[in-house]
């Protein structure tokens, strides 16, 4: 839920896409971040600390650690933090897109309960965003790696030359798979490519009941591994 404010951050001071790419988060020294704002600052949130960080185009940083903190107190701090480096359009916590969490008020108070569960996450993207960022490099093929906060996956999409379309990334668990979980699917144009129900990979299962791909578990997956799922069921679409 705290990656919010970043999103929110984003809607409230970077001109819209119509994807709404302009929302999307990338990961850097295991924290989550906005696109640059119109001034060259940008918000993180810091996992290591839980902290969110006001990060200045200079390098510089200031911190608001989110432990026992109020939604409005959060709030009120962005809106001081972006008024006082030159930002003059209004900070305002506003989703156009639905969360699976209660309804947020000024009261709602974030408390750290484990920190070794903010470890599991950052390895968890750590591990995403190197794989998927090699085999993106190794491939030739051309992509960003976003996380994006109405579904919060780690995600990358390319199209290569005869227009088939993969995307790859790292989802969170739901109703597919109770893990956080690699994935890979192929589309033409807007159409999902539906493979032989049958196909499967040394490791990773393809899914043909609804949602249409590949998929692993990340827990206790090394690189290697992870590097050898994506690439070798991209294979099976190219």
């Amino acid at each position: 839920m705290a990656a919010q404010y970043l999103a929110t951050a984003a809607i409230s001071f970077i001109e819209k896409k119509e994807d709404d790419s302009h929302t999307n988060l990338g990961w850097t020294d295991h924290s989550l971040e906005t696109h640059p704002f119109p001034n060259g600052d940008s918000l993180r949130l810091n996992y290591e600390n839980f902290s969110l960080e006001w990060q200045h185009q200079n390098g510089n940083k200031e911190h608001l650690l989110l432990n026992h903190k109020t939604h409005k107190e959060i709030v009120e701090w962005i809106s001081e933090m972006s008024q006082g480096n030159g930002i003059n359009k209004p900070y305002s916590y506003n989703l156009h897109y639905e969360l699976p969490y209660p309804k947020i008020s000024d009261l709602t108070t974030f408390n750290l309960t484990s920190q070794d569960r903010l470890n599991d996450l950052i390895n968890h993207r750590d591990l995403a965003h190197q794989v998927i960022t090699h085999v993106l490099k190794t491939g030739g093929y051309e992509s960003s790696v976003r996380i994006w906060p109405h579904h919060f996956d780690t995600g990358a999409f390319f199209t290569t030359h005869d227009n088939l379309g993969n995307g790859l990334g790292m989802a969170i668990p739901d109703s597919l798979i109770d893990d956080f979980y690699l994935y890979v699917s192929g589309y033409k144009g807007h159409d999902i490519v539906e493979l032989p129900s049958d196909t499967n990979l040394e490791k990773g299962t393809y899914y043909s009941n609804g949602w249409k791909g590949f998929a692993l578990p990340v827990t206790g997956i090394t690189e290697d591994e992870a590097t050898r799922f994506f690439t070798n069921a991209i294979n099976q679409y190219t």
